[in-house]
């Protein structure tokens, strides 16, 4: 398993540990009010686990240009922006944060899955002036996420305003610089980018500014709730982009790139197949479901469970797909062997009828 690197000052804070593809996370941090921190403060997450593929070289625009699903040509330096790399038939390799910086792209990955993005990448690169590398072990990631994140950012780094989907530099200590962006999981906060020389500093001075440690459970709660999918877990290698709610990482407009006329065909059309929704569960005892839980409409199966967690606000939520003609809010959905229930949901959940006392927030799911 690949340590974070500030797994030391994790011990002191007093956190409990999982793993993620290989990658350690902080799960939680006992004796912290975490939901609290996320929902009306300014929560501190270290997401270093996320790793970073970066391609350099002349010709850099040009090919990625042709192999993902955003307009990166078309983005302005110092910009950020989501993006999925697709496979001919249209099906998910994997999916980024792209960062435009002058001198490179940065492509954010899931744990476990730069390799993937690295390969995907390497194999097309033929006659092209461009280089890849892995540079996860040279910047740390951390999240600050709350309605105070971006204020505690703002005094603690020295941040200017937020300007879209801009990168913001700031002092990371001793003349490095670090980069705050839009928050990844689209909920209230920032993300940031800095070189791992520097990454216990800015840790120090988030802690010391006001900032709650909070672990990747609670968060992930969080993320269910606002209805972000997350690949390796909501999204496969079979997923098409549209079944998983990413239109703001496709650009409709640009040129060819691998996988564009699936992509193109699924629009003209008009839908797919099956949606990403929200799910609640019926019941708050017992085990939850498990991923790739089957979902049924009598004896037909209509989609599957991909997340699942207990939310202090809905109960036993989660997400899943569901094959279109079922896809709509409040449709009753029942699970394999008697094992209860599941009502369609929108996305994101809204508040819910009365329901049960929920448990505390399940672990990272990996």
């Amino acid at each position: 398993m690949v340590p974070l690197p500030l797994h030391s000052r994790h011990v002191v804070l007093g956190a409990a540990f999982g793993e993620l593809k290989g990658r350690e996370v902080v799960d939680r941090v006992p004796g912290q009010a975490e939901d609290r921190a996320l929902r009306s403060g300014a929560a501190l997450i270290d997401t270093s686990a996320r790793e970073v593929v970066r391609l350099t070289s002349p010709d850099r625009v040009s090919f990625l240009q042709g192999m993902v699903t955003q307009d990166v040509e078309g983005l302005a330096p110092g910009s950020v922006a989501d993006a999925a790399m697709l496979t001919p038939k249209g099906a998910m390799v994997a999916d980024a944060r792209v960062v435009k910086r002058a001198e490179d792209f940065l492509l954010l990955t899931e744990p476990g899955h730069g390799a993937t993005v690295l390969g995907a990448l390497g194999r097309y690169l033929i006659s092209e002036d461009a280089e890849l590398s892995d540079a996860s072990g040279e910047l740390g990631q951390l999240s600050l996420v709350g309605p105070e994140a971006e204020a505690l950012a703002e005094r603690v780094l020295g941040l200017g305003p937020p300007a879209g989907a801009a990168l913001r530099q700031f002092d990371a200590g001793g003349g490095t610089t670090g980069w705050a962006m839009p928050q990844g999981l689209l909920l209230p906060g920032v993300d940031l980018l800095v070189p791992v020389n520097a990454l216990g500093e800015v840790f120090d001075r988030l802690l010391a500014g006001g900032a709650t440690p909070v672990g990747m459970a609670a968060l992930e709660v969080l993320r269910v709730e606002r209805g972000t999918p997350r690949f390796g877990l909501d999204m496969d290698e079979k997923t098409i982009p549209l079944e998983a709610n990413l239109q703001r990482a496709i650009h409709y407009q640009k040129g060819c790139y691998i996988g564009q006329e699936v992509i193109a065909r699924a629009t003209f059309r008009g839908h797919v197949n099956r949606h990403l929704v929200g799910l609640r569960f019926a019941g708050s005892g017992g085990p939850m479901p498990a991923p790739r839980t089957e979902l049924f409409v009598g004896d037909r199966r209509v989609g599957w469970v991909t997340s699942v967690v207990e939310s202090p606000r809905f109960g036993r939520i989660g997400l899943g797909y569901a094959h279109r003609d079922v896809a709509q809010d409040g449709t009753e959905l029942t699970l394999p062997g008697g094992a209860g229930g599941a009502t369609v949901a929108g996305l994101p959940f809204s508040e819910a009828p009365e329901s049960p006392e929920p448990a505390r927030p399940g672990g990272v799911a990996g």
